[in-house]
């Protein structure tokens, strides 16, 4: 008599490779979303010092923060309010005035990735000193602002 063997996989075979399949995706998704978060923070960084060269530019030429070279004051809001500037904003910029200081900050947008990133809201002053605001527990200045 001859005896036939039956090709494929057990269910046991099967369940353990969706299980380790999902140990995984477990691991890889947070990595990925982590180093989405961590890329995105360059265009804030990026769009507070352009706003910075702006302000220091102006007060080169006008000897102000808050007003251009005609005495004009600037707005409320900065000429720069999303960051990225093309595509969905990460980011919203604001910024605070006066005739010799200023103080310019990115606060993550709500519903998006950078929300949930543990740096938070990013400041730079006008000394250049560069901190965040809100961020996580182990999340500190120099590291934010590092990469």
């Amino acid at each position: 008599m001859q005896i036939k063997t039956m090709a494929g996989f057990t269910l046991l075979e099967l369940m353990i490779a969706i299980g380790i399949i999902g140990i995984l995706t477990s691991i890889a998704i947070p990595s990925y979303t982590g180093y989405i978060a961590q890329s995105n923070r360059t265009d804030a960084k990026s769009s507070l010092l352009q706003l910075a060269q702006l302000l220091e530019r102006n007060y080169t030429e006008a000897g102000y923060y808050n007003k251009d070279s005609t005495g004009t004051a600037f707005s409320a809001s900065p000429p720069i309010t999303n960051s990225p500037q093309s595509g969905t904003a990460l980011y919203t910029l604001s910024w605070s005035l006066s005739y010799g200081t200023y103080t310019l900050t990115a606060t993550p947008v709500t519903g998006t990735v950078q929300a949930k990133d543990s740096c938070g809201s990013f400041v730079l002053d006008n000394f250049g000193t560069k901190s965040i605001a809100s961020g996580g527990t182990n999340a500190t200045a120099s590291s934010c602002w590092a990469h």
